[in-house]
């Protein structure tokens, strides 16, 4: 991986790292679905304001209806989801399960896409999640009916997280690509526009719940625009150059760092503990980073024989 493709992983892998615990401050207040829909609309306007001020204006080449469907995927959905999980499970839980992306992507990229398979492949996801497992033993938490669903939830996020990296790089790369701040900000558009509907029909419900919500203290909606402008508008922007890059699966392996990063945040910000647990897992996930980031060896080509 070239290295500016790697300053760029690291950086977003920083940013997502850093969402589960401003995810872990908003939602327990606000309620899963407006914290969701508060990011999806600042990171909206926020590239919106991006583009503004470079002057660069949004044409989508005839992409726009993919960008927006992308958007439902890879934003709408697992922000949703995350932000339920957000209310039973520790941040550093979220960031862990956020992991099983590539997973994810390998399984659905062989099933759907003929993404090919290879040991070290393989052998790297496996590795990555053993780490993975490692740094579970860190926090553990009581598996209550609410922890189960919140880890349910995570899982449905990143199977949308392993979808939308495929589909990006067959409706967007394979058709003459984007400018990676226009395709971030067809996505968060797409996100808005699912997610409007259902704040909606929650308002008509519980009237009340507009004037809670803006009584929210100043701490939450501090995390708000973190996770808006910094955690979403600006993560965005990294990964869909990552995929255009790097491609899908190189992109996604982002989510192995991430929970060495929420770990990071968690000491640093909040005076949570490293244990060597974090570095045995850490370990793991570095190897398993070698294994999947490698260059995938070429196939042989079989001779033919005269006519």
């Amino acid at each position: 991986m070239p290295l500016p493709s790697f300053l760029r992983l690291l950086l977003l892998a920083a940013l997502w790292g850093g969402s589960f615990l401003l995810m872990r401050v908003a939602a327990p207040v606000l309620g899963a679905l407006p914290t969701a829909f508060v990011r999806v609309l600042l990171g909206a306007a926020g590239l919106g304001l991006l583009l503004l001020v470079l002057r660069l204006r949004p044409r989508f080449g005839g992409k726009l209806g993919a960008t927006l469907v992308l958007g439902v995927v890879n934003s709408g959905i697992p922000f949703l989801m995350f932000a339920m999980a957000a209310r039973s499970l520790p941040a550093g839980y979220s960031a862990i399960l956020n992991a099983t992306t590539p997973l994810m992507g390998v399984l659905i990229g062989a099933l759907a896409f003929g993404e090919r398979i290879t040991a070290a492949r393989v052998g790297g996801v496996v590795l990555g999640m053993a780490g993975v497992a490692v740094l579970a033993q860190a926090g553990p938490v009581a598996l209550t009916p609410e922890v189960l669903g919140g880890m349910a939830a995570c899982l449905v996020a990143t199977a949308c997280y392993g979808l939308a990296g495929f589909l990006t790089r067959r409706w967007v790369t394979e058709r003459g690509g984007l400018d990676s701040r226009i395709v971030a900000l067809g996505s968060q558009m797409g996100a808005v526009l699912v997610l409007v509907p259902v704040v909606a029909w929650e308002l008509l419900r519980q009237p009340a719940a507009a004037t809670a919500w803006l009584a929210a203290p100043a701490p939450v909606w501090g995390a708000l625009l973190g996770l808006g402008l910094l955690c979403t508008a600006l993560a965005y922007v990294l990964y869909f150059r990552l995929i255009a890059d790097v491609g899908p699966l190189k992109a996604l392996t982002v989510t192995f760092l991430i929970p060495l990063f929420g770990v990071a945040w968690g000491w640093l910000l909040l005076g949570e503990p490293a244990t060597w647990a974090h570095l045995a897992g850490g370990g793991l996930i570095g190897a398993a980073l070698w294994l999947v980031l490698r260059p995938v060896p070429a196939a042989p080509v079989a001779l033919q024989g005269a006519r």
